[in-house]
């Protein structure tokens, strides 16, 4: 009975012997508050460039497979500009950052929100100004830098009627002329890209130059310099105007000029 004994402890005498293993260290917290959903979901009703098919999705098989279970599987067309998305720099500048190109640290980080509602609400053509800027740092304080500026005009309450939304539902290539909604003055993009440091912009309309504009100076100015822009960005008011963050993160495609982009807001 003693050796019986003695052999049933050689197992706790070994492990007893063994070197335990070092605690891993606790994961580092996410960062805490509340996840705001900054984009819109692709379907029939998804704004687009008036020259840009809409998004279309094929049903490829929905239903119970021959092997008993559930599948579904869709293949679906979009251009790379239109609905909630990003504009890598390329877009309008030779030689700059395709979307697969831009630098993570450009589309995750500390944000602000400068609110035009007020200017932009009784004019479609309204452009965001120096002005506009100095004013929110004068009560906020510089906007510091690698910071991602969000422009909130208030049209996002229009999506997705077209005509409210960006002045026209007419599409092909004469309706670009009758395009009318807000978007940053060029003088403005340019004291951004000289006077301040910026990480990437984003707003609420379909375009971050205003719906007249015909040179697209504004997004010549920023692209030079490698600043991407987000457009038809969802539910900014639903942002602080300090103090939050963003993640936009868009498809990775390679060589791509935009892509669709999930983007959300982190607010404590």
């Amino acid at each position: 009975m003693k050796n019986a004994a003695f052999v049933l402890l050689i197992p706790l005498l070994v492990a007893a012997c063994e070197p335990t293993a070092p605690a891993l260290p606790p994961p580092a917290p996410f960062p805490g508050g509340t996840l705001v959903d900054l984009t819109y979901a692709y379907d029939s009703t998804t704004v687009y460039w008036p020259t840009a098919d809409g998004f279309e999705l094929t049903v490829d098989f929905q239903g119970t497979t021959d092997g008993g279970f559930y599948y579904e599987a869709n293949t679906f067309r979009s251009a790379e500009h239109g609905g909630t998305h990003l504009d890598a720099p390329i877009h309008f500048a030779e030689g700059r950052q395709s979307v697969d190109e831009i630098p993570l640290d450009r589309l995750i980080g500390p944000a602000i929100l400068i609110d035009v509602t007020a200017q932009a609400a009784d004019n479609p053509d309204y452009q965001i100004t120096q002005a506009d800027i100095e004013a929110w740092e004068a009560t906020h304080g510089r906007i510091p830098d690698g910071s991602i500026v969000l422009l909130r005009t208030g049209y996002g309450q229009f999506w997705p009627d077209r005509e409210r939304y960006m002045g026209t539902a007419e599409r092909g290539f004469e309706a670009v002329a009758l395009l009318h909604f807000p978007g940053l003055h060029p003088d403005a993009a340019r004291w951004l890209t000289t006077e301040r440091s910026i990480h990437a912009i984003g707003l609420d309309t379909p375009s971050i130059d205003y719906g007249q504009s015909t040179l697209f100076e504004s997004h010549q100015i920023l692209f030079a310099e490698n600043i991407p822009a987000f457009e038809n960005v969802a539910n900014l008011d639903q942002l602080p105007t300090t103090g939050f963050s963003i993640i936009a993160l868009p498809m990775k495609i390679r060589d791509g000029s935009g892509g669709p982009l999930r983007i959300v807001a982190v607010v404590p």
